[in-house]
């Protein structure tokens, strides 16, 4: 499946979630991340996230989408991590 995922977390706690994040997904905007993931792989992701956030504090929000058939992704301004795959 496809997944978008963004979060908006305490400073602290910023640099260990990206880097987790980093391990499963691409970096493609500020707090945001993209990519592939099966759906075994989405939940240890969650559950890894689960341990670092504060979940009276953090905000990680996850979209997935069974097929990205019916998505596209357009890029205006600058590309920060370019990239083969579209929405």
């Amino acid at each position: 499946m496809f997944v978008i995922l963004v979060y908006d977390v305490g400073e602290k706690r910023v640099n260990k979630v990206l880097k987790k994040c980093r391990e499963y997904l691409t970096w493609v905007q500020n707090s945001v991340l993209e990519g592939e993931l099966s759906e075994g792989n989405l939940k240890k992701l969650k559950f890894e996230i689960g341990k670092i956030i504060k979940t009276g504090e953090d905000s990680v929000i996850i979209y997935s989408f069974q097929s990205t058939k019916y998505s596209t992704r357009e890029v205006m301004g600058l590309t920060k991590n370019s990239q083969d795959i579209f929405v």
